[in-house]
Order: structure tokens, then sequence, then C-alpha cells
């Protein structure tokens, strides 16, 4: 059976490689899928990568990959530390491996960021390593899946 995994990202990372570079680095949103199929590719795990602005669309990106038995890779951008709808769906996510995604640490950024409703509802966080934490983030699946 092929491991499925999705990959979810929340506002604003669509102008990621526009919007602060010196914080999310120059990369952008293709260019970090690109990376992320071709290694989900090698490692024969089915990848669905999607980005929403909209709090409902997370909501139904997250149900859509509950409802495939998906590992989630979630980066939910700002709603992370404000959308207890988002921690809902998640939570909803029972037996899945869930893994809470940052480009930059947010533990070294403003207070508000500080606070993560995503965490709640999962298993791992990487934070801090730009666009490589996507990498980390699908090594950290197929390790998981490998056990």
């Amino acid at each position: 059976m092929t491991t499925k995994i999705h990959i979810l990202n929340g506002p604003n990372l669509n102008l990621l490689g526009e919007r602060q570079p010196e914080i999310y680095g120059h990369d952008t949103l293709a260019d970090i899928e690109a990376r992320a199929q071709a290694q989900c590719d090698a490692l024969g795990m089915e990848l669905t990568f999607a980005q929403t602005n909209s709090e409902g669309g997370l909501v139904d990106l997250i149900q859509a990959a509950r409802a495939q038995k998906a590992a989630i890779i979630i980066n939910a951008g700002a709603y992370t530390h404000t959308s207890v709808a988002v921690l809902d769906a998640l939570s909803a996510c029972d037996g899945l491996f869930i893994v809470e995604l940052h480009l930059s640490s947010p533990h070294r950024r403003e207070a508000f960021r500080h606070k993560s409703y995503v965490a709640l509802a999962a298993d791992a966080v990487i934070a801090g390593f730009g666009a490589d934490g996507y990498r980390l983030a699908v090594e950290a699946v197929a390790a998981r899946v490998a056990r």
C-alpha cells in the first residue's frame, strides 16, 4: 500500500520568495513543491500539495487528508496561532501522523507567535530550517511509516 502524504500550506505562503525573504527565504512555494514531489517519488509515497489563504479552505484540506488516511505536514501560517477550527480539524484525524512545520523559528519572533494551536494536535514540530524543513518533515513521515 502506498503511503499518502498531504503537505498543507496556509495563508500568504503563496508569496514565498517575495514576502520577507530575510525571514522566509528565497524559495517559492512551487520550488518547495517540486522538491517535495521528487522526494516523495523517490520514497514511493503519494503526495498531495496544497495552499489556501482561507481558514475554511485549510479545514477542508485537512478533512480531505483525513478521508484519505494520509499523513499531514502542515504549515498553517498565521492560523497556527489563531485557529481553533484548524485545531479541531486536526484533532479529528485520529491515528494520522501530523507534523507541524514552520520556515522560521516562532520562538525567536513576536510573542504572539509563541502559542500554537496546531501543536496541540501534532505529533512532531519542525521549525527554523527554512525550506529544508519540508524535506525533513517528509523524511520524518517516511521514518514513521517504516517503523
